[in-house]
C-alpha cells in the first residue's frame, strides 16, 4: 500500500494532480468491481444509443428511397411501421453478447496502455506525446483482441436490425440468424467483413484513443493545470474536460471512418452466396434479387465489388450514407462512453 501511495505521489509530481486524477492506472483498480460496474453502465449507455445504430445500418444497406432519406425521416418510418421495438431490434443480442467482449476489450486496453506508458519513459518525449502514444497503442491492441469476438456479433445484430426491409430475411432471434448464416455460408459467413474491420477499425480505434488522450492533455494545460500544478480539479471539471475530449475524438473518427463503415456494413449484409456458379439465396424472394446478383457477378462478393457498386449507385456521396446518424452516434458515443468509462474507473479504485 505504501508503494502504491509512493507511486501515486510520484505520478502526481510528474504530471500534476489534474492529470494524475484523470489518468487512473490499471494497478489502482479493483478488477472485479471494474468489470461488474462496467457491464452495468455500458449496457445502459448502449441502450440509449442503439436506435441511432439501427437507423444508420438501415440507411447503409437500403436500396432506393430509404437510402436518400434523412436519418430523422428513417427513424420516424421505423416507428410508424414497427413501433418502439423496431428501433431496438438486435439490442438484446448486442447487450448480452457484448459482455464477454467488453471484459476482453477493457482489460487489453488498460494493460497495454500501462505497459506502453512505462516503456515510453525511457525515451525523450513530451508528456502529451507519451499519453497520446499510450492511448493509441491501447486502442489498437484492444481493437485487435476484441475484433474476433465482436465481428460475428456485429453480423448477427445487423441482420436483426434490417429485417422487415423489402427483400430482407426474417429471423426468430439471434440463434436463428446463426443457424441460417452457417447453413448457407458456413462459419466464414459470421466473419463477413472481418478483414476490412481489422484493417480499418483497429487504426480507427488507435486514432480515437490517441486523439482523446492528446485532447484531454491539451485542455488541462489550457486550463492552467500544467505538469507542475498541485491543484486538484473538481469532479465537475473532470467530467467536463473528459466529455469534451471524447466529443472531439468521436467527431473526428466519424468523419474519417464513415466510408469504410458503409462498405463493411453492406458487405456484411449481402444475403446471397454464389457457389460453383449456382446462387444460394437465404430467403424466399429470390426473384427480387436477380438484379442485385447481376451487379455482383459470379464469385464471392468482395470489397472492390461492393465499392464499385456503391459508386455506380450514388457516386462518392454513397460512401457517406447514414453519415448524419453515424456522426451523431459517434459524437454521443464518444462523450457518453468516456464519461461512463472514467466514472467506472473512479468507482473501481482500490480502497487505500
Amino acid at each position: 500500500m505504501a508503494a502504491a501511495a509512493a507511486a501515486d505521489t510520484s505520478e502526481a509530481s510528474a504530471a500534476g494532480l489534474a492529470l494524475a486524477e484523470a489518468n487512473i492506472n490499471w494497478e489502482r483498480l479493483d478488477k472485479t468491481r471494474f468489470h461488474v460496474i462496467g457491464a452495468i453502465l455500458f449496457t445502459a449507455q448502449q441502450g440509449a444509443l442503439h436506435p441511432t445504430a439501427v437507423v444508420k445500418t438501415r440507411m447503409q444497406v437500403a436500396e432506393g428511397g430509404i437510402a436518400h432519406m434523412s436519418g430523422f425521416a428513417v427513424f420516424r418510418r421505423i416507428l410508424r411501421s414497427d413501433g418502439i421495438p423496431g428501433v431496438f431490434r438486435g439490442f438484446g443480442t448486442s447487450a448480452v453478447g457484448a459482455l464477454p467482449g467488453r471484459v476482453l476489450a477493457l482489460t487489453s486496453l488498460e494493460v497495454s496502455k500501462e505497459m506502453t506508458f512505462k516503456y515510453s519513459e525511457r525515451f525523450d518525449m513530451s508528456e502529451a506525446s507519451k499519453i497520446a502514444l499510450a492511448n493509441g497503442v491501447g486502442g489498437l491492441v484492444s481493437s485487435i483482441c476484441s475484433s474476433s469476438y465482436f465481428v460475428p456479433l456485429d453480423v448477427i445484430c445487423q441482420r436483426l436490425m434490417v429485417q422487415g426491409l423489402p427483400g430482407m430475411a426474417t429471423y426468430r432471434g439471434s440463434f436463428d440468424v446463426i443457424n441460417k448464416v452457417v447453413r448457407m455460408e458456413g462459419i466464414r459467413g459470421l466473419y463477413r467483413g472481418f478483414g476490412i474491420t481489422m484493417l480499418t477499425q483497429s487504426p480507427a480505434s488507435a486514432l480515437w484513443w490517441s486523439a482523446y488522450g492528446g485532447a484531454q492533455h491539451a485542455i488541462w494545460r489550457s486550463l492552467g493545470y500544467g505538469n507542475d500544478s498541485q491543484t486538484k480539479p473538481s469532479q465537475s471539471e473532470l467530467v467536463a474536460v473528459q466529455a469534451t475530449a471524447g466529443t472531439i475524438a468521436g467527431a473526428c473518427s466519424s468523419i474519417i471512418t464513415t466510408p469504410i463503415d458503409t462498405i463493411k456494413t453492406r458487405l456484411q449484409r449481402i444475403d446471397l452466396w454464389v457457389v460453383t456458379g449456382r446462387c444460394m439465396i437465404e430467403f424466399e424472394r429470390a426473384v427480387d434479387l436477380v438484379p442485385v446478383m447481376d451487379n455482383y457477378g459470379s464469385g464471392r462478393p468482395s470489397v472492390m465489388k461492393t465499392t464499385r457498386l456503391l459508386l455506380d449507385e450514388d457516386g462518392w456521396r454513397g460512401f457517406y450514407r447514414g453519415f448524419g446518424p453515424r456522426f451523431l452516434n459517434m459524437s454521443l458515443w464518444g462523450t457518453s462512453m468516456i464519461v461512463t468509462y472514467e466514472l467506472i474507473k473512479r468507482l473501481s479504485v482500490k480502497s487505500e
